[in-house]
């Protein structure tokens, strides 16, 4: 077993410091920006990791030594998730995350000049300042890692390459959220690729491949693993949406339903569904005023006609096809055993 909390404590370690530097900044450019400062500290706060957890592994791969510029290099994975998530709970009007406010919420709730009303544009704006904010500071910190330059110079397609997909999916997405809409799972699962699958496992292994010297046939292996995986953290987020415990998740599981977001989930219960059962689903998927009697109506559905079992056989197949794709191509041991760990979270994230 791998030291994950460790390896969680020293990027948390790198964030911080970056949330203490960058405090100091704002306010000395006036004192009205401690809202900003104080939101991006929270919004640094927690998670898995995973995503830094993936370029330090793809680093290691490559039979590179730890050392603390990869860690720093790990952590602007995590600022590029933070600046998304930020964006995604603006365009979705999520109101928490992790049980927290996100950050349009917190800039609502509190008294900021400017700010018209508690879901009024100007907090919506306030967070996309942020989120903009976060995405520059994971340029930064991963230009200033430490790392050789030429190590660096590597990596700038791939960088660019990182954020076209991220932006791509989160676009897709949003044009295929239409109330009345019936989802393809061809579709559900192609913006699963670029939201998630692409800048959550594939390209953050690419970096740390490419800055550690990486072969083209471990890039390739990391593909053959990143996607389908990618695609299972995703397809498991869907379930957690829908029929999560908000008090353990920290979300809503009845947001995805009111919004229509287009998940595979979904496209699967509406494949299935027919007569009454296709009726209900109409009414009341993207219905905004969606209350938790009809949303438990609409979990029956999907229920009934086997659309969450088959979810739960696509994470697992995808599972398994990644893990497999670990033993194409040579790698460290260890790299391999902790590639292994991290592909078994996607199945222990329990409802």
């Amino acid at each position: 077993m791998h030291d994950h909390t460790g390896f969680r404590e020293r990027i948390d370690r790198v964030l911080f410091r970056l949330a203490d530097e960058e405090e100091r900044e704002l306010l000395a450019l006036h004192a009205e920006l401690s809202p900003l400062s104080e939101q991006l500290r929270r919004s640094l706060a927690g998670g898995k990791r995973l995503r830094a957890a993936y370029l330090y592994w793809g680093w290691r791969a490559a039979g590179q030594p730890d050392c603390e510029g990869v860690i720093r290099a790990a952590a602007a994975m995590e600022l590029v998730h933070a600046a998304a998530c930020t964006h995604d709970d603006i365009i979705d009007d999520s109101r928490t995350r992790h049980g927290r406010p996100t950050a349009h919420a917190a800039f609502a709730s509190r008294t900021v000049r400017g700010a018209r009303g508690a879901a009024g544009q100007r907090s919506g704006a306030l967070a996309m300042i942020l989120g903009d904010l976060l995405m520059g500071y994971a340029g930064y910190v991963f230009s200033s890692c430490g790392l050789p330059g030429a190590y660096l110079a590597r990596t700038v397609p791939l960088w660019a390459t990182l954020l076209r997909e991220t932006m791509a999916g989160e676009f897709l997405e949003v044009l295929r959220t239409r109330a009345g809409q019936v989802p393809q799972v061809a579709e559900s699962l192609e913006v699963a690729r670029f939201k998630t699958a692409k800048y959550t496992v594939e390209r953050p292994l690419h970096l740390g491949a490419t800055l550690g010297g990486g072969s083209r046939a471990l890039l390739d292996a990391f593909t053959a693993y990143g996607l389908p995986l990618g695609e299972a953290f995703q397809l498991r987020d869907d379930l957690l949406g829908t029929f999560g415990d908000p008090a353990r998740t920290g979300k809503s599981n009845v947001d995805d339903l009111r919004d229509g977001k287009p998940t595979a989930l979904l496209a699967l219960t509406a494949a299935a569904a027919r007569g009454a059962d296709r009726r209900l689903l109409a009414e009341l998927v993207g219905r905004p005023g969606l209350d938790g009697e009809e949303a438990s109506a609409v979990r029956a559905l999907m229920e009934r006609c086997g659309a969450r079992q088959q979810v739960e056989d696509m994470i697992r197949e995808r599972i398994a096809r990644a893990t497999g794709a670990l033993d194409l191509v040579p790698m460290p041991a260890e790299a391999r055993s902790a590639l292994r760990e991290l592909a078994a979270t996607a199945a222990e994230r329990s409802l």
